[in-house]
């Protein structure tokens, strides 16, 4: 298997969650600031990751396959470590949603690929706002502290709140786009 630079990026983002991990149970005051910016540079790859495969004709099967569970695993992971460190109930129930969106809709697009219908669930401009709504809201929460006077958490907390609003309505938006599909009476085998 050849890598290629977009490849790699993705692998970077990957190999950054225990990277974060560590970082956010360090003892340290600056542990979750550490935290926070390398979930915020891992996930400025995601964007230059797609760029560069379609700019310089770097896609691949494994970059398309790897780029989705690499932002599933960053995402889930350390949604659960904000619901360890916070464990409010409101932050719970965006976790819920937020990760219960990404199961249904990966299953979703597993199975509109079986039944050979798999462009109705393609990737959205609203899944991609929501990404970076998500990114940007999960950076801040971890950074958790203030910097230069602004309180990180609580924007964190407001954009992760609009990231849940996009997650159920851009998976309301794959379901209905599969519905007609998942009607037809015929079962895939497996």
């Amino acid at each position: 298997m050849k890598f290629n630079f977009a490849t790699i990026l993705t692998l970077i983002r990957i190999a950054a969650i225990p990277v974060i991990v560590i970082c956010f149970y360090w003892h340290s005051p600056q542990a979750r600031p550490i935290a926070g910016m390398v979930f915020g540079i891992a996930a400025v790859t995601d964007l230059l990751d797609g760029y560069i495969a379609r700019k310089y004709g770097q896609t691949s099967r494994f970059g398309a396959f790897l780029d989705p569970v690499a932002d599933k695993l960053m995402v889930s992971i350390v949604l659960v470590l904000l619901v360890q460190a916070d464990p409010d109930w409101y932050v719970d129930l965006i976790a819920i949603l937020i990760i219960g969106r990404e199961i249904t809709v990966s299953a979703l697009r597993e199975w509109m690929a079986i039944v050979g219908a798999q462009g109705m669930v393609a990737v959205s401009w609203g899944g991609k706002l929501k990404t970076t709504l998500q990114m940007f809201g999960i950076g801040f929460m971890v950074y958790r502290e203030r910097l230069f006077g602004l309180d990180l958490y609580h924007i964190g907390f407001i954009l992760l709140i609009a990231a849940a609003g996009m997650t159920l309505w851009s998976m309301f938006i794959y379901l209905r786009a599969a519905w007609p599909s998942m009607h037809t009476g015929e079962q895939p085998e497996g």
